[in-house]
């Protein structure tokens, strides 16, 4: 086992933003011939999440700093390396699991352990490495750091700009029904764990690892392509993933607006734009995590359409016809009907306006009377205009 880092080296690690200590992944060993233990138990947990007080962000660079610093080491003089050959790859599997959970591309290793036949050793001997610490060291950095300047990438945005966003952590994304509406029911409020128990073949459910900067109609298209079209040209297969979604969509003035956004798909760029998504059940859920400690059925009202923005935004559009606010007379004596308001509906809607405001959410209502008149379709034009140029991806 190699030698301890000193208290020096774990402080400039602190001071270059690593939130997760390096020491969290150890335990202290016997504290003389086995000062660095890797905590294993811990470090495979993380290939399903992160510990408790850290996000994903956190500990991807830890990890990314542990590889890259014991590397180097293993290929220059050899001293104060954390791992061994036997915990190498566990990290490694670790680092994996996290990076794709944040929409990332993992390094491709062309060895998974320091020495042995699959090791940095061997590698470098075969690729003419043997006369030169730098050119090990250079190995070692065009390795990891395409993964280090996407992560700082991530951090400075997040530091920047997303510090009003919603709470939790992005599970699932059930939408477009079509037909019979999905029952869902929360499994385990601890881990906001939840089961479609009826009528799953009827809807879409996107579990994919979010993308940092929101969710493209590209991503969307390709996420379906896997699922239900894997041998369909991206064309082809973006008609069908409309096709399938216009169908959930149950009246005209819903239906403009997604033809009206969705005609952005077919424009230069547009396959980039983010995806507008309808009827939506269940997505970036901040309330069945604090809703109690006992599993049951989530009875919250479905959103007409969610776009996940560049920004990280999470942005909901709604449609609201005359049964959002009143309730139907009986027909007069010509077979008209007319609608009565009723204050409760009002009130039920703002409230849940607001608890969705408070948690980071933007929304955006239109009536459905004004979509249904003359110049609804430029009135919706001119609305998803300003709404883009909002909601631009920051720069850095």
């Amino acid at each position: 086992m190699a030698t301890s880092s000193t208290a020096d080296d774990v402080m400039q690690d602190h001071q270059l933003g690593v939130d997760v200590e390096l020491t969290a992944f150890f335990s202290n060993g016997d504290g003389w011939a086995q000062p660095w233990v890797l905590d294993t138990e811990l470090v495979e947990s993380l290939r399903f999440g992160p510990p408790t007080d850290h996000t994903d962000l956190d500990v991807a660079m830890a990890l990314t700093r542990l590889l890259h610093h014991d590397f180097v080491s293993h290929g220059t003089d050899g001293k104060s390396r954390h791992l061994d050959d036997e915990s190498v790859p566990i990290v490694i599997k670790a680092h994996r699991a996290v990076l794709e959970r944040l929409a990332l591309k993992p390094p491709s290793w062309p060895f998974r352990s320091f020495d042995g036949p699959r090791g940095f050793g061997t590698y470098w001997r075969d690729n003419n490495m043997s006369g030169s610490w730098k050119a090990r060291r250079d190995c070692i950095e065009q390795l990891l750091s395409p993964t280090r300047d996407a992560l700082e990438d991530l951090q400075e945005l997040d530091e920047r700009r997303f510090t009003k966003g919603p709470s939790g952590s992005f599970k699932n994304l059930i939408f477009a029904a079509d037909g019979a509406k999905p029952q869902i029911v929360l499994r385990d409020a601890v881990n906001n764990d939840v089961e479609i128990v009826r009528n799953s073949d009827k809807c879409l459910v996107f579990t994919d690892p979010l993308p940092p900067h929101g969710l493209t109609w590209r991503q969307m298209v390709a996420w379906w392509r896997k699922k239900r079209q894997p041998d369909a040209e991206e064309k082809s297969a973006a008609d069908a993933l409309y096709r399938r979604l216009y169908r959930s969509l149950d009246s005209p003035p819903e239906q403009l607006l997604m033809i009206t956004y969705c005609a952005r798909y077919a424009e230069e760029g547009g396959f980039d734009l983010p995806a507008l998504i309808p009827q939506v059940y269940l997505h970036y859920d901040p309330y069945s995590r604090r809703s109690g400690k006992q599993s049951g059925a989530l009875y919250r009202q479905r959103m007409d359409f969610l776009l996940l923005a560049p920004d990280r935004s999470r942005i909901v559009i709604e449609v609201d016809g005359v049964q959002h606010y009143g309730i139907a007379n009986p027909p007069d004596g010509k077979g008209r009907v007319t609608h009565t308001a009723v204050p409760r509906l009002y009130a039920e809607m703002v409230a849940e306006d607001r608890r969705l405001r408070l948690a980071g959410y933007e929304i955006y209502r239109f009536g459905g009377w004004e979509l249904a008149a003359p110049g609804g379709k430029q009135l919706l034009d001119v609305f998803f205009n300003d709404l883009l140029t909002r909601h631009e991806k920051p720069t850095l």
